[in-house]
């Protein structure tokens, strides 16, 4: 049995903005957001399609990836772009 990787992730939408979210698997949650599958993307991201990855981080466990989300959120979006620029 695979163990779960819990990933924290930013897109870049279509309109410059940026979105940080938490996942299991990157892949399938880009393809959300992007209106792909059965589950639709976040309600922040259906109005600014298409997006795309541009940067990730993975953690052992959902607390450890969910903490980081948390302290990504609050940073500028100067801070996250520099994240990003750097992964």
């Amino acid at each position: 049995m695979k163990a779960n990787v819990h990933h924290v992730y930013i897109l870049h939408c279509v309109d410059g903005t940026l979105y940080c979210g938490y996942t299991t698997d990157v892949d399938r949650r880009v393809a959300e957001h992007n209106g792909e599958g059965k589950v639709p993307g976040a309600r922040y991201t259906s109005g600014r399609r298409p997006v795309r990855l541009v940067y990730q981080e993975s953690f052992a466990t959902r607390s450890e990836a969910q903490k980081r989300e948390a302290e990504i959120k609050k940073l500028s979006k100067q801070r996250k772009l520099q994240l990003a620029k750097g992964w």
